[in-house]
């Protein structure tokens, strides 16, 4: 009780510590956000500062538009497609090299080296490496006597181009979470399914991974929320091209609001592609908060 009290009557001091950061926070987060939410129900562009109120308009019309619908698929394709691979990767990769053995840190230090670039230095040399005359992958595909590829200007392979750009710096964020995961798991685990005869298979389907249940879930929450909001990539390797082979939604954003300066239909694509992300977030909290 006598802690109690001494708590209470400290709560005005903790609250004054506290509220210049909170109110710093509330500032850059909460009023942006509800910004964006009103300017979703106005037809407004910046140039001439002129707002129309259009009620539910800009929704009708973005959920109409077939190229958000398209930009829409796109980012739902890329965010799977990425999030499975890196994960699926990760895990092997974390198992291929658990344990100590000699190189281990060498091969640790040069595992997160991809993730520690710049993505705009990232796409810089991914772009050269696709180039269709001068890239490398094209110059060893002819020297192999086959066929150069159009990895960025064919409309059937664009938008898998990106997501490998993608695979390749991330991978190594997904390894890193499952070896950590991983080197948490007491070893007298993995002894006593040793002295109850489990095969390396049984091992790592029947002990690892349900005990790496929550790490793996986590990991695949965060890379679906960051692959969803996809932009860098598209902006730097092919913008939305070619045709609207690459188009996302968070780059058709972009565009409507920088190059067509329709703020309103912006916003409001960004209000449904927010009510996406957060419901796939919901989805995946209820099942970890229902498993456990």
């Amino acid at each position: 009780m006598a802690n109690q009290g001494r708590l209470r009557g400290r709560a005005p001091f903790y609250w004054a510590i506290f509220s210049p950061a909170l109110a710093v926070m509330l500032l850059l987060t909460l009023y942006p956000m509800l910004n964006v939410l009103v300017t979703s129900f106005q037809d407004y562009n910046y140039l001439t500062e002129v707002r129309r109120w259009t009620g539910l308009g800009n929704y009708r019309d973005i959920l109409g538009d077939e190229l958000f619908q398209r930009s829409f698929l796109n980012t739902v394709v890329y965010c799977v497609g990425t999030t499975v691979v890196e994960v699926a990767l990760g895990i092997l990769l974390a198992l291929l090299f658990y344990g100590d053995f000699r190189g281990k840190s060498s091969f640790m230090i040069a595992a997160i080296l991809p993730m520690m670039l710049s993505t705009m230095v990232v796409c810089a040399v991914w772009k050269t490496l696709y180039h269709y005359d001068l890239g490398l992958f094209n110059q060893i595909l002819s020297s192999l006597g086959l066929g150069r590829v159009g990895f960025l200007i064919d409309s059937g392979k664009a938008l898998v181009s990106l997501a490998a750009v993608d695979v390749w710096q991330w991978t190594p964020f997904a390894f890193i979470v499952v070896q950590a995961g991983m080197a948490s798991i007491p070893a007298e685990i993995f002894e006593a399914s040793l002295i109850d005869g489990a095969n390396p298979r049984q091992r790592v389907l029947r002990v690892t991974l349900p005990i790496l249940r929550d790490q793996i879930l986590l990991l695949v929450l965060l890379r679906t929320i960051d692959t969803f909001k996809i932009f860098a990539k598209v902006f730097a390797l092919t913008r939305g091209g070619p045709g609207n082979a690459t188009e996302t939604t968070s780059f058709f954003i972009y565009r409507e609001a920088f190059s067509y300066f329709k703020l309103g239909r912006s916003s409001a694509a960004s209000i449904i592609t927010l009510a996406a992300v957060v419901l796939i977030s919901m989805a995946y909290m209820r099942r970890i908060l229902k498993e456990d």
